[in-house]
């Protein structure tokens, strides 16, 4: 008798996301991970959350830390992870993974564990674009390594070359 349970349907691998570099590189793994594994990506943005909010560095549609949120920020940061998603998908190519994209006001780390309730794969950047972004690994990245329900892959940077 087998007792191996039969193939459900695959969850989501939700992947934050925040405009920085670090973010790209997370996103990039989770397009080519869902690929491997025939499931979709659920990327995910929160703003608006405090202290982790992104710099000037991250994407443009960003308030200041400290300013009032413009009641078109949602649509803004929507349309930015939406442009910055598909290109990095294209990139990838085919097969194409189907994407959802989440943009939600809070914390990064709860909006990333709340939004992973159903996904089989978190995926974060080890560094955003926020205050402590210069951490070697973030806060966000820590908080939800700690805090996470399912498996979890903390990107890392892209090694610096020698010169020499």
């Amino acid at each position: 008798m087998n007792t191996t349970p039969a193939p459900g349907p695959v969850g989501p691998i939700v992947v934050g996301t925040d405009g920085s570099e670090s973010a790209r590189r997370a996103v990039l793994f989770a397009l080519r991970e869902a690929q491997l594994r025939g499931a979709g990506v659920r990327a995910v943005c929160a703003y608006g959350g405090g202290r982790t909010e992104p710099s000037d560095r991250a994407m443009t549609g960003w308030r200041d830390a400290g300013s009032e949120a413009s009641p078109h920020l949602h649509d803004a940061v929507a349309r930015e992870v939406t442009d910055s998603v598909e290109e990095l998908r294209q990139q990838v190519g085919e097969p194409y993974v189907e994407v959802e994209i989440r943009c939600e006001r809070g914390r990064p780390t709860q909006v990333l564990l709340e939004a992973s309730q159903d996904a089989t794969l978190l995926v974060v950047g080890s560094r955003g674009a926020g205050l402590w972004g210069r951490l070697a690994l973030g806060s966000t990245s820590t908080e939800v390594v700690h805090h996470a329900h399912l498996p979890v892959v903390v990107v890392p940077p892209e090694p610096e070359h020698a010169t020499g």
